[in-house]
């Protein structure tokens, strides 16, 4: 009775929480209705709010951070369970486990200090330089844009993806190796066929748990995107995101004005689409162990 009483509690806030945005957002839903999340336009002196800008800046450095960030994570994953000596093993795996401790204001901390001015002086001369022909790699290199954004929300999920990678790859029964091994498979091709094939469920939902957190994160994007309310057709450009915008101009909206009620509803849809992704993130990951649990049973 009592942890299901908790389950019901952690439901109760969860639609509390959902009910008031959907109060305070109600004037500008009934103001713009289906079109404000195709309008792109965000002007606070003409009363005209819209969240294209804001997805689009979200959707782009979520995805550049899944493909930084992702084959590295699954590497590490890979490195600890299958390849890492037992006296690297352990201690690599705190220093990975620790990295996702770290409060993302340092991350943006950091980033403001080191990673914009390396990239505006090294990486995005070198892409323009290599792939400027195309349009996402032109235009006026500031530092702070979509890219370094993207890069910053790479290193944030690293921990995140490889940490919950690693124990997809622990939940892959030993028989399934030693059975490639028999077969006459390297380790290589072992852990590629047998470990990871096994395991691409639980993989996948540590993907998508960590398209979450960079779908979700706050301050450190804030930091170094520019905060542009703009859709930017290089990645160079300065952007701005859901969570970014919510934080640079929650305190700028009047109460009860249209442009605080537009704001609160782009944290209606950020809680909407974030909850979509955990879930289904938790699904995949729930699957991995309840086949491991049959294989044993």
């Amino acid at each position: 009775m009592g942890t299901g009483s908790a389950g019901v509690v952690v439901l109760v806030i969860l639609g509390l929480i959902v009910l008031v945005l959907m109060v305070n957002s109600w004037r500008s839903m009934q103001t713009f209705g289906l079109g404000f999340l195709a309008n792109p336009l965000w002007d606070p002196n003409t009363n005209q709010f819209g969240a294209l800008a804001f997805i689009y800046g979200t959707l782009v450095t979520s995805a550049l951070a899944l493909l930084l960030g992702v084959p590295i994570s699954i590497g590490i994953a890979i490195f600890l369970v299958e390849l890492a000596p037992a006296s690297v093993r352990t201690p690599l795996t705190y220093v990975v486990e620790l990295l996702a401790a770290i409060p993302s204001v340092v991350y943006g901390l950091w980033g403001i200090f080191v990673l914009v001015p390396v990239m505006a002086n090294y990486v995005d001369p070198a892409l323009q330089g290599a792939l400027g022909f195309l349009p996402i790699f032109q235009g006026f290199i500031y530092g702070y844009g979509l890219l370094t954004g993207g890069v910053i929300l790479a290193i944030m999920i690293i921990p995140t993806v490889a940490s919950l990678s690693r124990d997809a790859l622990l939940a892959v029964p030993q028989s399934q190796r030693e059975a490639a091994l028999s077969l006459g498979a390297t380790r290589w091709e072992s852990t590629r066929m047998a470990v990871l094939s096994y395991a691409r469920s639980g993989i996948f939902g540590a993907i998508i748990l960590g398209l979450g957190r960079a779908f979700g994160e706050t301050i450190a994007v804030t930091m170094v995107i520019g905060n542009a309310n703009e859709i930017p057709l290089s990645l160079f450009g300065p952007a701005q995101t859901l969570s970014s915008l919510i934080a640079t101009q929650i305190l700028e909206g009047l109460q009860g004005s249209l442009q605080l009620s537009a704001i609160i509803e782009l944290a209606l849809v950020l809680l909407l689409v974030t909850l979509v992704i955990n879930i289904f993130a938790r699904i995949m990951v729930w699957r991995v162990f309840g086949e491991r649990t049959e294989a044993m049973g």
